[in-house]
């Protein structure tokens, strides 16, 4: 069963109607758009409004559909338009997530801002290759995140007596026993499935390189899945277990965040969304918290994001306002005002980057080495195969599994 009708029928009863707006007589004729997003933690909530406000300002009016969770959101963007009540526009990550919905002809593509902006050139390859389908392209991209960033609380290495940023696994095993015994929690986790398969994707690029992450992720090759050196970075996956706390199953990723804020924890392994958590909390990188693109200097830059995608219309109005909202959310200023909230860079490289962080400024001159740059794993896995490794990673972090059984279910997971 395809992602498009699993997600319409799971979700049926989560569906809401577009909400209604009294349109005054002065914005009856300007475009209107319904957005459903995600974005509704503090971070969020704040990056968000920067999008509104410039579509506002452009003359749209903003119809705003806030659904907590990505699975939920996105199920209820998904059943909307398998019955026919689409919203104008709608937030997915930049991955296979709506290569359902592309392949039933349910998108309008967005060919003519790619063009004007030259995206071919412009635009990364792993996001380009996600959201061009077929020489057409069907998602609008907002931002670059990176999903295995290191976050750490400055009081609690100091407390820790951690005197250096750790440069290798073998010094970050040793930073979280020095947490440990200093009574921090070495290691804020959220006990989410998609938190266990961010943590362990650090793990694998860390250890492994961008060559053992491609051929896991990209190629699935079973040599290297049932091979040592992915058997060895399940290992110590399993090992970071031991540094959690006991109220970890089942936070949210912004309230793990929220112990590395308050110190109460030293390290948080999580996308540069995290970023936005800290900034809302008044916290400065560098000052208040330190940040880490990864373990060393060839550690690959795991590139996601979040896009806009636009439901299939004839509707001249509509389509008005989609492209309304595709022309906005391209812009060099408004990326830039939305990535200072978010935590994450620019998608666009003719940004005036002096206004963003330390973080982000880290982010940026690593993406300018290509050599570096790699797909999150939903950029090469379908959502089936992502959720069947992600089921097997929360059975083996949780659970007694042995190593090999995780390694083979995983190698088979992929196989397809």
């Amino acid at each position: 069963m395809s992602t498009v009708r699993t997600l319409a029928a799971a979700c049926a009863w989560l569906c809401v109607s577009a909400p209604a707006l009294a349109a005054s007589a002065s914005t009856t004729q300007a475009p209107r758009a319904e957005v459903i997003h995600w974005w509704t933690s503090g971070g969020e909530s704040a990056a968000v409004k920067q999008v509104a406000k410039a579509f506002q300002q452009a003359g749209g009016v903003w119809i705003d559909t806030a659904i907590a969770g990505g699975d939920q959101s996105r199920a209820v963007t998904i059943n909307r338009i398998v019955g026919g009540n689409p919203p104008t526009a709608a937030q997915f990550n930049t991955s296979k997530q709506f290569l359902d919905v592309i392949e039933a002809g349910m998108l309008n593509d967005v060919d003519l801002v790619a063009r004007a902006q030259n995206w071919d050139q412009m635009l990364p390859p792993p996001i380009i290759d996600v959201i061009k389908v077929d020489g057409h392209y069907y998602a609008v991209p907002l931002n670059i995140h990176m999903q295995t960033w290191f976050w750490y609380s400055k009081p609690a290495f100091k407390k820790a007596g951690i005197e250096k940023e750790p440069a290798s696994m073998l010094e970050f095993f040793a930073a979280l026993d020095k947490l440990k015994a200093a009574g921090i929690i070495p290691l804020a986790h959220g006990g989410q499935s998609w938190q266990e398969n961010v943590l362990f994707s650090a793990i694998l690029a860390n250890m492994g390189g961008k060559e053992l992450y491609l051929k896991a992720f990209r190629d699935r090759d079973q040599a290297t899945l049932l091979g040592p050196a992915f058997r060895n970075v399940l290992l110590a996956f399993k090992r970071l277990k031991s540094y959690v706390d006991p109220g970890s199953p089942g936070r949210n990723w912004n309230d793990a965040t929220a112990l590395v804020i308050s110190g109460k924890a030293g390290f948080q392994v999580m996308g540069d969304w995290a970023k936005g958590e800290f900034t809302n909390a008044r916290q400065v990188a560098g000052q208040h918290y330190g940040c880490m693109a990864g373990l060393g200097p060839a550690t690959p830059y795991l590139i996601q994001g979040d896009v806009f995608v636009f439901p299939k219309t004839d509707d001249g109005k509509t389509v008005r306002a989609q492209q309304l909202l595709a022309n906005v959310v391209s812009q060099p200023v408004l990326q830039v005002g939305f990535s200072k909230l978010k935590g994450s860079i620019p998608v666009r490289t003719d940004v005036n980057a002096a206004e963003l962080d330390l973080c982000a400024q880290k982010g940026i001159e690593i993406m300018k080495d290509r050599d570096r740059q790699a797909g999150v794993s939903e950029v090469y896995l379908t959502p089936d195969q992502n959720g069947a490794m992600q089921d097997v990673l929360t059975a083996y972090w949780n659970t007694n599994m042995p190593v090999e059984k995780a390694q083979k279910s995983i190698a088979n997971a992929l196989k397809y």
